[in-house]
């Protein structure tokens, strides 16, 4: 498993320096991946993850790009401490053994000169699996409170937590998990 994610890691540095791109920071004050999980069919519950940094890189002119998110999994956010406290634990997010929920892409699909999916892996729990993110918003320019060059998305996908060893619970709370990543990233 750590070879593969290490041949990853290094294909995709490969990746990023051979593309004539622009580079992007991620803006972690405007950068909160969200999640919606059913309760035992009676509500929707809600949660954000408040840490988050990474790169893109995007190059319109050949539709190509590269992604680098990393989440810190300790800052999770519901809403109630005594449910962070208990997703942080062990049964959940065992945010002490993983730190940090990662996704990696290369393969960035355009409609024109517009991003509409991309295709990479999430590494979460310790474990590393294939995911498709499509992007219904995605719109750059000039940000009139800073002036720099800025590019925004929403990017979205449902996952099986039990696919990345969060089974717990399982059978009353659902496992399917509803992921919606609202992004800005300034150039660099």
């Amino acid at each position: 498993m750590i070879k593969t994610i290490l041949a990853l890691i290094i294909a995709s540095t490969l990746s990023f320096s051979a593309i004539a791109a622009d580079s992007y920071t991620v803006d972690p004050k405007h950068t909160f991946p969200s999640f919606e999980i059913n309760h035992q069919r009676f509500s929707i519950q809600r949660g954000r993850f408040n840490e988050t940094s990474g790169k893109v890189l995007i190059d319109r002119a050949s539709a190509t790009g590269y992604i680098l998110i990393s989440i810190e999994t300790a800052s999770i956010s519901t809403g109630l401490t005594e449910l962070e406290k208990h997703l942080r634990g062990k049964e959940f997010l065992d945010t002490e053994h993983y730190p940090q929920i990662k996704f990696i892409s290369d393969k960035l699909h355009f409609n024109k000169d517009q991003l509409v999916a991309a295709d990479g892996v999430l590494t979460l729990h310790g474990i590393s699996k294939p995911v498709h993110l499509t992007v219904d918003h995605f719109y750059c320019g000039i940000n009139l409170i800073n002036m720099k060059n800025t590019c925004g998305a929403n990017a979205t996908t449902t996952i099986k937590r039990s696919d990345f060893g969060i089974d717990k619970y399982a059978q009353k709370l659902a496992d399917d998990v509803y992921i919606a990543i609202q992004i800005e990233v300034t150039k660099d």
